[in-house]
């Protein structure tokens, strides 16, 4: 490794795979080349102070100087002018990476929720990732779940709005050298270029629960044909998944953009949530004493209002989904947990 390699961002992180990449590899570059000249001036300084000007002798005394404007001047100006060019660059980088107002090539509204990201294209493409599978599949120690894969053209300014459902997260792509929050109530934006064909790993940089390292998904960069096949692939599938019946719907919502599987379990077992095994037609106990025969009136009140009723030996850590899920949806939902025996 030569010593350019070592101080360039390259040395350690994946290679910049937009445009907007290399104008944060550069700041770095002079943040770290001016943090290292700083030091050296001030390290190397107080050494050579140390042994230049230490007592030689025992009455011999220090001399007294009470100021040198010069020198107090340059030690506030240079620091001052260097603070003020990483703030203005720093400003212009960030900048161009929001680019707020500005319309992408590419949209995706992406929803953030423990622990999964929704990625949704104007013409009603939905992503979900991570998926229920384990990313590796012959490890039984393994909690990881398989990222699932979201598809963008190279060349195309890619604008991605970020909200989220419940606490903060943060997307962050180490190869597009961005990473913006995912803040409740807010929408923020996600400006990039893709240069680079290829998969790309989105991760969450934001603590936010027990399975926060379980909050991936894949960006896969393609040519403009290959995005339009996959646009043409899914769109088809959509419609296809119109016909199912009610539980496959809402089979796939459980699965999906919901997220009930990051919480709830379908075989008995305990994650966050109750699991939804054997839970339509019996009896549930709650944390103030009362129960309560599950029904349709029941667990459409759990997922609208989810604390009205706090099931023992569970914390209230479910969020409401009031205004993000249709009437049709809770039905199909309903008539899945019908048939988990």
């Amino acid at each position: 490794m030569n010593w350019f390699s070592f101080i360039t961002a390259t040395s350690f992180m994946p290679v910049p795979a937009t445009k907007e990449s290399g104008d944060v590899d550069n700041l770095y570059i002079f943040l770290l080349v001016s943090g290292l000249i700083s030091f050296i001036i001030l390290i190397g300084g107080m050494v050579i102070f140390i042994f230049k000007y230490r007592r030689k002798t025992e009455d011999q005394k220090s001399a007294y100087i009470t100021h040198n404007t010069l020198a107090e001047f340059l030690w506030s100006f240079i620091p001052f002018v260097i603070m003020m060019i990483i703030f203005a660059w720093g400003w212009s980088v960030f900048h161009d990476l929001r680019r707020v107002g500005e319309k992408g090539d590419v949209e995706v509204h992406v929803t953030a929720r423990q622990w999964a990201w929704t990625f949704k294209y104007a013409n009603d493409i939905e992503i979900n990732s991570p998926t229920d599978k384990k990313l590796v599949e012959n490890d039984p120690d393994s909690t990881l779940l398989k990222p699932e894969i979201v598809v963008v053209p190279v060349g195309k300014t890619i604008r991605f709005i970020l909200t989220s459902d419940d606490v903060l997260h943060s997307f962050y792509v180490p190869a597009f050298r961005n990473k913006m929050d995912a803040v409740p109530g807010r929408r923020t934006t996600f400006t990039f270029t893709p240069i680079e064909k290829g998969d790309f790993t989105v991760f969450c940089t934001e603590y936010c629960g027990t399975k926060h390292s379980n909050m991936m998904a894949t960006i896969r960069v393609v040519d403009g044909e290959q995005f339009a096949a996959w646009q043409a692939e899914k769109i088809a599938a959509n419609a296809g998944a119109n016909n199912k019946g009610p539980a496959e719907r809402g089979e796939a919502l459980f699965k999906g953009s919901l997220g009930c599987s990051g919480c709830h379990s379908i075989d008995g077992s305990r994650i966050v949530g109750p699991s939804f095994k054997g839970l339509y037609g019996n009896k549930r106990d709650f944390a103030d004493g009362s129960s309560v025969v599950a029904d349709d009136a029941y667990i459409k009140q759990s997922i609208l209002v989810p604390t009205a009723k706090i099931v023992a030996g569970f914390p209230p850590a479910m969020s409401s989904f009031q205004g993000r899920i249709k009437e049709e949806e809770i039905k199909d939902i309903i008539e899945f947990i019908k048939t988990l025996k």
